[in-house]
């Protein structure tokens, strides 16, 4: 399992490096000059030049990203050009909001996705398949931005059930915090248990077809048992993967959802930093989130192992 562990890691690397040139050279291609949104107005000549030598503007594109990268394997991310604090401690500070929202998301996907798609697939052919294979539809279709809209206005104006946005943080108060953020998790979550729902559905009746499943109702085992412990146990394995890889994607791409309920997460600090020209945030956040995508993955490939046994024999 260690050397299974180190192969991924190794093909992991050149992947970041890769991410990093591109991110980088995007970044430097994007209009504006960032020196002139922080010198202000008077935008004195002495001024812009002391910024450009003092991030090192002035330097050649190459040069830039060997220095920048250096310093990024060393945990120095640099310094946000806006607020003057370290990429890292930013990061710090808005990566827990996210984790949070995207673990609730997740959460949701879950518990709505896996019970609807091996319903879907018990019953395939029937209206409980027809039903769920519609709201799964309906999730995949319907944008996350108007249905997050609709829920602030029937939720949280009409029948005042929730709060409408801003966000507690779960150190602070923990009751608080989930309250807050159960309507952009639901809202992030529907399009992910859409999506889980019909995985779970094609890998449960690929399964549900399989030799073994048969033998085990040949035997005169309870329905309930042959889905449960043979066929779902044996149809986990592609799920556990596209959990792991979904989860990566919610951290990258909670963006919207976050600016609709004000929350200061990602999306936020995101979008300031690209309509301000920080390079260095949006560098380090594009960094951070190809590592943690990466890492996701990683956790998927050892979830796969360990869940088939001929994967671990071999």
């Amino acid at each position: 399992m260690l050397s299974f562990i180190l192969r991924r890691v190794v093909i992991a690397i050149p992947t970041i490096i890769l991410i990093s040139i591109f991110v980088f050279t995007l970044q430097k291609l994007l209009p504006g000059d960032p020196v002139l949104a922080m010198a202000g107005e008077e935008r004195d000549p002495q001024v812009l030049e002391f910024l450009r030598e003092k991030y090192r503007l002035n330097d050649p594109i190459p040069v830039q990203y060997l220095t920048w990268i250096g310093k990024a394997l060393t945990g120095d991310l640099g310094i946000s050009l806006r607020t003057n604090q370290p990429v890292l401690e930013l990061i710090g500070q808005k990566l827990p909001v996210t984790i949070q929202l995207a673990t609730m998301a997740m959460v949701f996907a879950m518990l709505i996705g896996i019970p609807a798609g091996i319903f879907s697939a018990v019953k395939k052919g029937t209206v409980i398949d027809y039903i769920a294979n519609v709201v799964a539809l309906s999730g995949l279709s319907i944008p996350n931005f108007w249905l997050g809209i609709m829920l602030i206005l029937l939720v949280s104006v009409k029948w005042k059930l929730l709060p409408a946005s801003g966000y507690v943080p779960l150190s602070e108060d923990p009751i608080r915090s989930i309250t807050v953020m159960i309507m952009p998790a639901f809202v992030l979550g529907t399009a992910l248990a859409a999506t889980l729902m019909r995985h779970t559905r094609s890998a449960m009746l690929s399964v549900l077809s399989s030799d073994y499943v048969r033998t085990a109702r040949a035997k005169g085992l309870v329905e309930r048992q042959v889905i449960l412990k043979h066929a779902f146990r044996n149809a986990l394995t592609p799920i556990v993967t596209l959990t792991a890889l979904l989860f990566g994607e919610l951290i990258a791409g909670a963006v919207l959802t976050e600016q609709i309920f004000t929350i200061p997460g990602f999306g936020k600090l995101v979008v300031d930093a690209v309509f301000n020209r920080d390079y260095a945030v949006v560098q380090g956040i594009v960094l951070v989130t190809a590592v943690g995508f990466i890492f996701m993955n990683l956790l998927a490939d050892v979830a796969y192992v360990l869940l088939n046994p001929r994967l671990r024999k071999q």
